[in-house]
Protein backbone atom coordinates (compact mmCIF):
# COMPACT_ATOMS: atom_id res chain seq x y z
CA UNK A 1 0.00 0.00 0.00
CA UNK A 2 2.46 2.74 0.80
CA UNK A 3 4.60 1.97 -2.54
CA UNK A 4 1.52 2.68 -4.32
CA UNK A 5 1.39 6.00 -2.43
CA UNK A 6 4.92 6.60 -3.00
CA UNK A 7 4.14 5.77 -7.19
CA UNK A 8 1.37 8.38 -6.75
CA UNK A 9 3.21 11.33 -5.29
CA UNK A 10 6.37 11.26 -7.32
CA UNK A 11 3.66 10.67 -10.64
CA UNK A 12 2.09 14.05 -8.88
CA UNK A 13 5.44 15.99 -8.48
CA UNK A 14 6.73 14.84 -11.81
CA UNK A 15 3.55 16.37 -13.43
CA UNK A 16 3.58 19.44 -11.15
CA UNK A 17 7.18 20.20 -12.57
CA UNK A 18 6.17 19.53 -16.22
CA UNK A 19 3.38 21.83 -15.70
CA UNK A 20 5.44 24.55 -14.28
CA UNK A 21 8.01 24.39 -16.78
CA UNK A 22 5.67 24.46 -19.55
CA UNK A 23 3.65 27.21 -18.52
CA UNK A 24 6.80 29.24 -17.23
CA UNK A 25 9.82 28.70 -18.21
CA UNK A 26 11.85 31.92 -16.91
CA UNK A 27 10.36 31.02 -13.68
CA UNK A 28 11.35 27.32 -14.39
CA UNK A 29 14.26 28.61 -15.04
CA UNK A 30 14.61 30.82 -12.01
CA UNK A 31 13.58 27.91 -9.38
CA UNK A 32 16.55 25.16 -10.98
CA UNK A 33 19.21 28.27 -10.89
CA UNK A 34 18.19 29.01 -6.63
CA UNK A 35 18.76 24.86 -6.11
CA UNK A 36 22.10 24.61 -7.78
CA UNK A 37 23.01 27.75 -5.88
CA UNK A 38 21.93 26.21 -2.71
CA UNK A 39 24.35 23.71 -4.13
CA UNK A 40 27.09 24.94 -4.54
CA UNK A 41 26.78 27.02 -1.40
CA UNK A 42 26.45 24.37 0.38
CA UNK A 43 29.55 22.01 -0.87
CA UNK A 44 31.66 25.33 -0.84
CA UNK A 45 30.78 25.45 2.91
CA UNK A 46 31.98 21.67 3.03
CA UNK A 47 34.79 22.16 1.54
CA UNK A 48 35.87 25.47 4.17
CA UNK A 49 35.22 23.04 7.09
CA UNK A 50 37.35 19.98 5.70
CA UNK A 51 40.05 22.79 5.07
CA UNK A 52 39.37 23.86 8.84
CA UNK A 53 39.58 20.28 10.24
CA UNK A 54 42.39 19.66 8.02
CA UNK A 55 44.07 22.47 9.23
CA UNK A 56 43.90 21.27 13.22
CA UNK A 57 40.98 23.48 13.91
CA UNK A 58 42.34 26.88 13.62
Amino acid sequence: MAVNAKKVAVYVLVVFVMYVIITDPKGAAGYVQIGFEGISDAARALGDFATWVADGGK
